[in-house]
């Protein structure tokens, strides 16, 4: 199971775990994904997506097939088809 958002395109970054001696140990920063169903009301149907909270927060302000024209007029490759099924 990946960690991508399928929007967005969020993943896990890479940082440090610093200790008070100033002791660096790598970790990763994962980005906080839920898995949600949503009705998609041009498409008369569920669509089943793995999304960011920020990405859920402007889907649910503007609704999932508005948002993916938007990206995909700005050019972001997500995946997404809007003609036929939308999802992965």
């Amino acid at each position: 199971m990946s960690k991508v958002c399928e929007l967005t395109g969020k993943r896990p970054i890479v940082g440090n775990n610093v200790s008070h001696s100033n002791i660096k140990t790598k970790r990763r920063f994962l980005p906080n994904l839920q898995k949600k169903r949503i009705f998609v009301p041009e498409l008369n149907d569920w669509v089943e997506v793995k999304l960011s909270t920020k990405a859920l927060r402007t889907v649910s302000k503007h609704g999932l097939f508005d948002y993916v024209k938007k990206l995909q007029k700005k050019g972001s490759d997500i995946g997404f088809e809007l003609d036929g099924e939308v999802g992965c």
